[in-house]
């Protein structure tokens, strides 16, 4: 720890006549700005954390004694600025900013938490900024500043438009100074008004709780209404502090927005200056505190501030400050800051959408040939580079896999040689307890940091053998510590669905993995809640099942025996495809010893929409109250028990649980690691006790190199039959009241901000709920959303072994209530065809790409002009048939041919032959060609458009701008006639192309007429598209399906595409 060295007030203050006199400055602000560069430099390239990075944040320590948490750029890199806590105060993650600007289009991250400054500590008193954060091109820094002797933290807060116009810059200062309305509540003492009400005629506001040990919290604001910088009001900062005011009682009164409003002309910069105070504790310590915060409205201290920043300063009034001459600011400033980085390209160069995809979604795509797992993986390395990394990413990923493309390439090939299976070929991302023989594995710790297993954990191992793809390691709290928040030693993570809230522990990382999608599912683990708290902050779902259900064997470990590995997914259906794959018993594990004869042999097979038909659900009505929350949360998913009844099952009210009995002794702890480490011969620490003792573990994970011995066999016994035990109580209990299940609820309370400490302001999540305790089968699944907006969710615990039943009742409940939630923070990325072939050998892009594969998923649309599309309803069989009656094979231009491996044989080769000798369409460079993948609308439209020689040009579609790799031949499509797009002024370039547009498109491109007498019974007479699919037919260009049918809204193929294209050109 640093702490700050005494220093007289006298030494800090400021010259009454030039207070920013150069030579009072312990160093000119240039200095500071190199000095932080220099460090922030030296992180980079020595990979290594300066100053306090191995204590998880930094720490500053008054003359008085109060230690001060602040999250800068060291681990865990929350980077806010905010505090996490002051010890002995109210302030639990305070002087946070939410920041709402006029620019358009409106940035992603507008309204939510700042953060990314890349804060350093100068060892002294001051954290500087050295990369600004850009919000919509207004660039935004923080300085902090430190007063030990006064006890005090002043807040420097710039704000630069870079844009041509004015911006409108609304900036929420602020945070939680207490919860409940018990004695941590945070009410407001006096104002500098002299009431208990918090307006804009205030400069100050003196905050305290009712415990005689707190100090309180004095906040200063900046001068007073009729100043035209003043408070603009106060806002709810654990919602939306500018929609939401604050709570005048209750536990949203502990949440603190104090609103400022800015209008920033074009290359200006306006800053704002808070004060944070700390008083002393008792009545006479509101007295001195609210003396002392008169004195900073009046003086307020500007040290090491130079006279152009303070000429920035919009919340006071400089020219009521005799220590300032405000005359020096007659022009407006820019200041001279930190540059932002360069925000990465949301865009992707798979044609293969997977935001929002289930497992399911992508297989059948996968066997209908309309994309591959290649094009799959690509797509979600390419969110994760776009949404998880950098500033205002989620940081949710500690480290992807080198190999995904590689893993993704050979499950494409064992495909073709006809594997299959339910994971073949999906993503899935594995939260970093797990060992992985191909990637790190650091439990979140840097003390491990690059230390790489030899082997797989077991459940690792039977996803590989699955043929899944292991993209990644997920972040989690070191050692899986917390269940509140999800903090390593290199990051914490954010909330996928509300994205200034905290992810939950310690899976968050896997959780916000999938519910941003960035996989298709991933593994977390349970010791207490961190499988179902990050579930329910992502609106996912999970199982935990019976323990000894799922192998814990290379897995590391927090309390042996009750943690538990699972799986975390979009959807219950998903779920059952993993614990396919990875429950059952292990040799290696004792405890799965029966999971083999307990577990089914498909768990699929289990889900049942009436799996709660007639069912028994019991529930405790004081499990669903929070002992500190009012939000109606709880009542909430009280409510949501209609979709339960509705479902057909029976609610029954029963009493509290009887508890396990007297608990066992020995060390669960210990004896996990002893197990853990057994194995490990390159395991690069002695043994977990010096481990733990590392000086690279996290502040407050860190304990004394003592000798915590493992259980002796007697006591793994005993402990085993403690948690046996306990399982027969709960049974018996269950069967007391004849029910086949007992429902908690996730949460009890709204989710709060990443940036606290305390584990009331992640969540309420007191339920009782039984199941790591005990080790029951449990299911979780969203049914709804509360009071205040969040998604909710409801546990179904059932009996030891009972979980296949557990699972189907999760699944009837989720077919009934389909209620989850999908961030918005996220979106499916551009699709933009790489203009040059990677060399990597992996990633593999055709000259002329294939389709997007959105497989028949996409929401209905409006009506297009002509022709219509229809996002919905198209037949997708398991095997697709071929189309039949095709022509004898074309004479080719020339004699030299391209062969590839999947189309030597084929039928339509001959055709796929022509196009590419006549340079319209091309293969992979792995030398095959993908028949059977879809096509888009611009990739149709671009073959056509050069083909008939029409010269590019703009177009006027909304969806598709000049920079558009498409938009030139879009444009000269439009032109000419060929497609005229939808109702609403879009294209949509990117949605498949069926065969009904196809026909349209080919009958205009070639003006082809004429009537068949082949009719069609999937066509109708009077439909759009009727006159252009028998005018191919008349023409010999279609023959359609072998069982007569012409499929008009199938996604059309490269195959079938080629063929249509090759019979015009050829007649």
């Amino acid at each position: 720890m640093f702490n700050i060295q005494n220093t007289s007030v006298s030494e800090k203050k400021q010259s009454a006549k030039d207070p920013l006199d150069p030579r009072r400055r312990k160093r000119s602000k240039s200095k500071k700005s190199a000095f932080a560069a220099t460090l922030a430099l030296s992180m980079v390239f020595a990979g290594v954390v300066p100053f306090n990075s191995v204590n998880a944040l930094t720490k500053v320590t008054s003359t008085s004694g109060t230690e001060w948490e602040v999250h800068d750029s060291y681990a865990p890199n929350l980077d806010t600025g905010s505090i996490r806590r002051a010890v002995n105060t109210p302030i639990q993650g305070f002087g946070n900013i939410f920041v709402q600007v006029s620019t358009s289009p409106e940035p992603r991250m507008n309204g939510q938490m700042m953060r990314g400054f890349g804060l350093v500590y100068d060892g002294e008193d001051e954290f500087a900024t050295t990369q600004a954060v850009n919000l919509g091109d207004v660039h935004i820094t923080r300085d902090i500043y430190f007063n030990s002797a006064n006890n005090r933290v002043r807040y420097f807060d710039t704000f630069t438009n870079t844009t041509s116009s004015p911006v409108t810059v609304d900036v929420s200062f602020g945070g939680s100074l207490g919860y409940g309305t018990g004695n941590y509540q945070g009410v407001v003492k006096m104002t500098s008004s002299g009431d208990a009400s918090i307006e804009s005629d205030d400069a100050w506001a003196l905050i305290a709780n009712s415990r005689s040990s707190d100090r309180p919290i004095g906040v200063v604001l900046g001068s007073a209404a009729p100043f035209a910088g003043a408070l603009q009001g106060t806002g709810n900062q654990q919602q939306d502090p500018f929609t939401v005011p604050l709570a005048t009682y209750g536990n949203d009164s502990n949440f603190y927005g104090f609103i400022h409003s800015l209008t920033i002309e074009p290359g200006e910069t306006q800053s704002l200056a808070r004060f944070v105070v700390a008083g002393e504790t008792g009545t006479d310590g509101l007295t001195q505190a609210a003396d002392s915060l008169n004195q900073l409205v009046m003086n307020p201290d500007l040290t090491e501030l130079t006279a152009e920043e303070v000429c920035t300063i919009s919340n006071w009034d400089l020219s009521s400050l005799d220590q300032f001459d405000a005359s020096a600011c007659a022009a407006p400033t820019r200041l001279n800051i930190p540059a932002a980085p360069a925000s990465a390209p949301l865009v992707t160069t798979s044609n293969y959408d997977v935001f929002n995809k289930s497992i399911v979604q992508m297989q059948r795509d996968m066997e209908l040939g309309v994309t591959t797992s290649e094009a799959i993986t690509r797509a979600y390395l390419d969110r994760i580079a776009a949404y998880d990394m950098g500033q205002l990413g989620f940081h949710s990923f500690l480290h992807v896999s080198e190999t995904a493309i590689q893993q993704a390439i050979e499950a494409d090939q064992a495909r073709r040689g006809g594997q299959r299976g339910g994971l073949l070929g999906i993503p899935i991302a594995i939260k970093d307890i797990y060992d992985t023989k191909d990637m790190p594995t650091t439990g979140g710790s840097r003390a491990l940091e690059g230390w790489q297993p030899s082997s797989d954990a077991y459940q690792v191992q039977k996803l590989r053998e699955a043929g899944a793809v292991i993209i990644g390691k997920t972040n989690t709290s070191e050692f899986a510590n917390s269940g509140s928040f999800s903090e390593s030693g290199w990051m914490q993570t954010w909330n996928a669905l509300y994205p200034s809230k905290t992810s939950f522990g310690s899976s968050g990382g896997s959780a916000v993995a999938v519910g941003a999608g960035f996989a298709a599912a991933a593994m977390g683990t349970q010791t207490g809640v961190s499988l179902y708290a990050p579930t329910v902050g992502a609106s996912l779902t999970t199982f935990r099942g019976t323990d000894g259900m799922a192998s814990v064997s290379g897995v590391m470990p927090l309390t042996w025996g009750q943690d538990y590995a699972g799986p975390m997914a979009r959807t219950v259906t998903d779920l059952a495809y993993l614990l396919n794959a990875t429950t059952g018993t292990d040799p290696s594990d004792i405890l799965t010893v029966e999971a083999d004869a307990k577990r089914p042999a498909d768990w699929t097979a289990a889900l049942n929409t009436n799996a709660l038909q007639g069912k028994r659900i019991g529930y405790i009505p004081s499990s669903f109250n929070s002992s500190f929350a009012d939000d109606g949360t709880g009542q909430a998913i009280i409510d949501q028990f209609k979709h339960l009844e509705d479902a057909g099952a029976i609610m029954v009210e029963m009493a509290t649980p009887p508890g396990g009995g007297e608990k066992t002794e020995g060390n669960p702890g210990a004896e996990g690691w002893a197990r853990y480490l057994e194995p490990h011969a390159n395991f690069p620490y002695a043994s977990a006790n010096e481990l733990l003792a590392s000086e690279k573990v996290l502040l407050y994970n860190q304990r004394a190199n003592q000798n915590r011995t493992r259980m002796s066999e007697e006591e793994v016994q005993k402990y085993i039959d403690y948690r046996t035990n306990y399982k027969n109580i709960i049974a018996g209990w269950m069967d007391e009241y004849e029910v086949d299940s007992v429902v908690y609820a996730g949460f009890i309370s709204d989710m709060y901000n990443n940036d606290a400490q305390a584990a009331q302001l992640s969540s309420d999540r007191g339920t009782g709920v039984l199941t790591s305790s005990v080790g029951l089968p449990t299911v979780v699944v969203p049914v709804g959303t509360s009071p205040n907006g969040y998604s909710i969710s409801m546990q179904l615990v059932g009996k030891a072994w009972d979980d296949a039943n557990v699972l189907a009742m999760g699944y009837a409940l989720e077919q009934q209530s389909m209620a989850q939630s999908v961030t918005t923070f996220a979106p499916a990325l551009s699709y933009v065809p790489p203009t040059t072939t990677p060399g990597n050998g992996g990633d593999e892009t055709p000259t002329t790409p294939p389709g997007n594969g959105s497989g028949g998923d996409a929401p209905t649309t409006p009506a297009p002009t002509t022709p219509p599309v229809n996002g919905g309803g198209t037949e997708t069989p398991t095997t697709p048939e071929l189309p039949g009656g095709e022509p004898e094979v074309p004479v080719t231009p020339t004699p030299e041919l391209k062969t590839f491996a999947d189309t030597q044989g084929h039928w339509a080769n001959s055709s796929i032959q022509f196009l590419i000798q006549r340079g319209l369409i091309s293969g992979y460079p792995d030398e095959t060609f993908r028949p059977n993948l879809s096509i888009t609308r611009a990739e149709a439209l671009k073959v056509l458009v050069m083909e008939l020689g029409l010269n590019q040009q703009g177009g006027s579609f909304k969806d598709v701008p000049s920079t558009h790799w498409a938009a030139g031949y879009i444009g000269a499509a439009q032109q000419a006639g060929l497609m005229t797009g939808y109702t609403d002024g879009k294209f949509r370039p990117n949605d498949q192309l069926n065969r009904a547009e196809m026909a349209a498109l080919v009958v205009r491109a070639f003006q082809l007429g004429g009537n068949s007498s082949t009719s069609f019974p999937d066509v109708q007479a009077d439909s759009w598209s009727a006159g252009y699919i028998h005018a191919l037919s008349a023409n010999n260009i279609v023959t359609g399906y072998t069982d007569g049918t012409f499929r008009p809204t199938k996604a059309i193929t490269r195959a079938e595409f080629a063929t249509m294209v090759t019979r015009v050109l050829q007649r």
